[in-house]
């Protein structure tokens, strides 16, 4: 029998596979079928900073000033007044979910500043979360505001959310760091329980007709999944913290890669929008058809196995690597 259970967050989960924050989360019925589909975990669809700030009429400094436009955000909710998901619909949401399935439930905030966002958080773990992700979606489009600034925002929200709460913390964020790895293990330092690569982010697109700015959301595939892979597999073994991979992950292989580099679980979003949530099914079926026939006899014994740490040469992850695909693409 293979084992495929795994350790994320503190949390004993069935398997790898964990359903990501999407709008399929909205519905109860859908937490329902993502469990008896095979889901390890779910994570809640966000509830958004700006949600919180309608309350007190801060919506507009949040919505367009220096922000693209998230999936889960205004491309699919664009009235957020009417969208009847606020902040106590989300922690009866909370509730709801959990007196409904089994597996761990996450609770996920989208936002940028520490401001009322984080006593939700505590919020959120009255309610029955299980963990939090703080899916910190932030474009640092003002010129004033220096790398230094934007870590310490990153920083300060995880470790004042990680004195607010006694749950798991995970931190979802985007690859444009000039050294992720640093900031990786301040992230961790600062008491985050997991870091979650890569928050996907959403650029506008052009109407040449009605010569306008409009949102475009785009699904992943598995050639995003590199980016992720390389990051997991430098990370791995040099910060506490536990290494969620998302975006990107639509087959069991994308899974077996996302294991070896590292990853505890592996977030999957696009490809149950794409596919229908029963797709968890199959895919469970094939991930322990690929560990049978490679004679594995768990996920963990795979967990890390092809990162930096262990491959026989770590520089593939380094410039040397990148000089050698070069070459060997000119000799071709």
């Amino acid at each position: 029998m293979i084992d495929l259970s795994t350790q994320y967050l503190g949390l004993k989960l069935q398997n790898p596979l964990v359903a990501g924050a999407s709008p399929l989360c909205k519905e109860i019925a859908n937490l329902r079928q993502m469990e008896d589909a095979g889901a390890g975990a779910i994570v809640l669809h966000s509830l958004f900073e700006e949600q919180i700030n309608i309350e007190s009429n801060e919506l507009d400094r949040f919505l367009w000033d220096g922000s693209d436009v998230s999936a889960e955000s205004t491309s699919v909710f664009p009235d957020l007044t009417q969208y009847n998901i606020g902040p106590d619909a989300y922690l009866e949401h909370i509730r709801h979910a959990k007196q409904t399935v089994s597996i761990p439930v996450i609770a996920s905030i989208n936002g940028v500043s520490r401001g009322g966002w984080v006593s939700y958080a505590r919020d959120m773990q009255q309610a029955g979360a299980d963990a939090i992700e703080l899916n910190v979606y932030f474009i640092p489009a003002e010129p004033n505001s220096s790398s230094d600034e934007i870590e310490k925002l990153y920083l300060d929200l995880v470790a004042e959310v990680r004195r607010t709460v006694t749950i798991p913390v995970a931190v979802k964020v985007g690859p444009y760091f000039s050294a992720f790895a640093n900031l990786a293990q301040r992230l961790d330092a600062a008491g985050a329980n997991a870091v979650v690569l890569f928050n996907r982010f959403y650029q506008p697109d052009f109407d040449l007709d009605a010569l306008e700015v409009k949102p475009a959301l785009t699904l992943s595939n598995s050639s995003e999944l590199l980016l992720r892979l390389h990051w997991a597999a430098i990370l791995y073994g040099h910060i506490n913290a536990d290494i969620a991979i998302t975006g990107g992950v639509h087959t069991a292989e994308d899974v077996v890669k996302s294991m070896m580099a590292g990853a505890k679980v592996t977030q999957l979003a696009s490809a149950l929008l794409h596919n229908g949530i029963g797709y968890l099914r199959p895919l469970r079926a094939q991930l322990e058809s690929w560990l049978e026939k490679h004679e594995y006899a768990s996920i963990q014994q795979m967990q890390g196995s092809m990162s930096q740490k262990n491959v026989p040469n770590p520089k593939a992850y380094q410039r040397a690597n990148y000089m050698k695909v070069l070459s060997s693409y000119a000799a071709r």
